[in-house]
């Protein structure tokens, strides 16, 4: 749990995973009603469902976005303009 502390604590976090880690962090204590906890995190009561089985059953990475299939992106680097500057503004 000191994991999912450190990912809601840190300002880093991207929000959708430090959401995921609120959620399981809440879901600990024996008290949390799932339809309360949806309403105060904005999500659905199967969002929260879904997500404690999948950490039942593959531990504490699911709070980390899953591989994507498909070719990832590129950036082409930045154009040099005609007055030697290059970048961006």
């Amino acid at each position: 749990m000191a994991y999912l502390k450190t990912l809601v604590e840190d300002g880093r976090t991207e929000q959708r995973v430090a959401r995921r880690a609120r959620v399981l962090l809440a879901m600990t204590d024996p008290d949390t009603v799932v339809s309360e906890l949806a309403d105060r995190l904005e999500l659905e009561r199967t969002t929260i469902w879904n997500l404690c089985r999948r950490y039942e059953a593959y531990g504490v990475d699911v709070v980390l976005d899953a591989p994507r299939s498909g070719h990832p992106r590129e950036h082409s680097p930045p154009t040099a303009s005609g007055s030697g500057a290059v970048g961006m503004l």
